[in-house]
């Protein structure tokens, strides 16, 4: 009992730290992508914006553990968290790609952002660390929200790599396209994700 506290508590301040960074990289992501004119950009800070949602929910749900909440409640909690990380996803994955399906009809064009481009490189790195971290408290605390939550990280990550290589290759070759083809990319991971959490709140998986 004592060691599932302690995982519980663990577990809560990695969530706090996880959304404050989140936080931190939405305003950043979203400023950086209105500027350049990037979906790519535009879609990591409201992934982000996401992310702080998810992770609100998830701090929400192991505090009704901490505070020693009745086990049907706290499986309540675990379902209704798996059911917002994975519509929050979901929703997303339609943002991004009606989005970048416009920009290609449109021809439109995302300029250089070395403020989303240093955002981008800080979560490629910081990214998998949460994801681990996420999944070991997750399965000893046998918290399937904390695991999708810890994969949302890794979608993240995944996102902050394509931000990059669509930068480079627009910079190198100045491929108008590869900004709203590398998010549109991304919509398999997002949804995937998103479809998978959005089962298991419904009781599904």
């Amino acid at each position: 009992m004592v060691n599932n506290i302690k995982l519980v508590q663990q577990s809560i301040r990695t969530e706090i730290f996880s959304t404050g960074w989140m936080a931190f990289e939405f305003v950043v992501g979203l400023t950086a992508g209105l500027q350049a004119g990037s979906i790519l950009l535009i879609a990591f800070g409201l992934d982000s914006f996401l992310e702080i949602i998810a992770g609100s929910t998830l701090i929400w749900r192991l505090r009704k553990e901490a505070n020693g909440a009745p086990t049907e409640e706290i499986a309540r909690a675990e379902r209704r968290s798996s059911l917002i990380v994975g519509t929050v996803l979901l929703g997303l994955a339609v943002y991004v790609t009606v989005v970048s399906g416009y920009n290609l009809i449109t021809h439109q064009v995302a300029h250089e952002s070395l403020m989303g481009m240093g955002i981008a490189v800080a979560s490629v790195i910081l990214m998998p660390f949460f994801t681990r971290r996420k999944r070991q408290l997750g399965h000893a605390l046998k918290s399937p929200a904390l695991v999708e939550d810890g994969m949302c990280n890794i979608t993240c990550a995944y996102m902050a790599g394509t931000v990059l290589v669509g930068a480079l290759l627009t910079a190198l070759f100045n491929w108008w396209w590869v900004d709203s083809v590398a998010a549109l990319v991304l919509v398999y991971f997002i949804a995937s994700e998103g479809w998978e959490s959005f089962q298991t709140g419904r009781g599904k998986a």
